[in-house]
């Protein structure tokens, strides 16, 4: 394909609260550039936005979706493609409805259909709202535990699916995962409009498939819905496992821990991914849904296998892809990591092949470029043009609210 002017639109969570989303943006921005396009990250920051009357600012953008917008920026680039991929809570959204250049969403989250963006609640999948209960979130309070933080975001959402701006207004939507997929098809959005192309993961590590016997490991959010203080309360002693990451639940986790058990904290991306093929394989006890967390495919990159329990769409993929092996909660679990022991080396190899087919950026770029074109073409129908790029800008300069 020739090359574009892409637009990257991303409200960028604060550093406090380390985000897959924000890696996965500044991933695709430099891929994009590598692939030969035209990029222009257009982001505002909660770190730079805090202080002051900021939550009351913030809130009210989010019940309202008036407030700021990234459509004069987009006015002055003239990009023949915007690429959305986060929002909330430091841009409006109706600002998408006076867009008239091809629009393409990536769907991170459950946002659109749960204010906590998980759906999860009380330790298992909650579907409550999308499944026409649109009052449960404020009702329990799902968003940071408080009814008065999730009283915006309920408002937003209680038309649904089909009454969010953005998911009614972009030529395509991008899903992450074949569950994320089958999600918001129940939740009433048309699968023809749902894209699958999943993350991805550049500048994989050399795998050395004589790895690989060392400690199992953890990489996350310490966060309830994640499932790691269900995986050390039942972690048997004498199995090594290393816990990367941190959280509100750390504290928690080191009480429930057996001794065999290791801390590292947070680790920086670089150094995590040098270190991931030294480790005897991944262990993914995620509680949600999940989407599609970055840390399977770098996992993958790393040619280390992953033992995933049944309910994510990391699960799915590791069922769909053998990269390992899956179980249940309610499965003895010293005997499911001695089984894992004995067929995880071998399946290094494997992994390092299917990330190589599935999860590279090469890969990444290819698809990402099939849907940016059909994007163009559902929009002007025909593909770029010069007069796209005016109309585009006009449009822009219209719905600069």
């Amino acid at each position: 394909m020739s090359p574009l002017r892409i637009a990257l639109v991303h409200s960028f969570y604060a550093s406090g609260a380390p985000s897959g989303e924000n890696e996965a943006v500044r991933d695709q921005e430099r891929a994009l550039r590598a692939a030969g396009h035209e990029v222009a990250l257009i982001a505002a920051r909660t770190d730079e936005l805090q202080g002051g009357v900021y939550p009351l600012r913030a809130a009210a953008r989010v019940a309202t979706g008036r407030g700021a917008s990234p459509a004069r920026e987009l006015a002055a680039f003239a990009p023949d493609v915007v690429h959305v991929h986060n929002l909330f809570p430091n841009y409006g959204r109706s600002w998408v409805r006076g867009w008239t250049g091809p629009l393409v969403a990536t769907l991170h989250n459950y946002r659109p259909l749960c204010a906590a963006g998980t759906l999860y609640r009380d330790g298992a999948t909650c579907t409550r709202c999308p499944d026409g209960d649109r009052w449960a979130g404020l009702r329990e309070g799902c968003y940071r535990d408080s009814r008065a933080a999730t009283l915006p975001l309920a408002w937003a959402g209680r038309g649904g699916a089909a009454g969010d701006p953005l998911l009614a207004r972009a030529d395509a939507l991008v899903v992450l995962s074949e569950l994320s997929r089958r999600t918001y098809e129940k939740a009433g959005v048309p699968g023809d409009r749902l894209t699958l192309v999943p993350n991805f993961v550049a500048d994989a590590p050399p795998v050395n498939s004589t790895t690989g016997k060392g400690r199992w490991v953890y990489v996350g959010r310490l966060g309830a819905e994640k499932g790691i203080l269900e995986l050390l309360r039942a972690w048997p002693e004498g199995e090594p496992l290393d816990v990367v990451g941190d959280g509100d639940l750390a504290a928690d986790c080191r009480r429930a821990a057996p001794s065999c058990v290791r801390f590292f904290g947070a680790l920086d991306r670089a150094v995590l991914r040098r270190s991931l093929p030294s480790w005897r394989g991944l262990v993914f006890p995620s509680r949600c849904l999940e989407n599609a967390p970055l840390v399977y495919a770098e996992a993958l990159a790393a040619g280390l296998p992953v033992l995933a329990f049944a309910g994510s769409s990391v699960a799915e993929a590791v069922r769909a892809e053998g990269t390992g092996a899956v179980t249940g909660w309610n499965d003895p679990l010293r005997p499911v990591l001695r089984h894992a022991d004995t067929r995880f080396p071998a399946l290094r190899a494997h992994c390092a092949g299917v990330f190589a087919e599935r999860y590279g950026q090469q890969v990444w770029t290819a698809r990402m470029g099939r849907t940016y074109e059909a994007a163009l073409r559902a929009r002007t129908g025909t593909g770029r043009t010069g007069a796209e790029k005016s109309t585009s800008s006009e449009g822009a300069a219209a719905c600069a609210v």
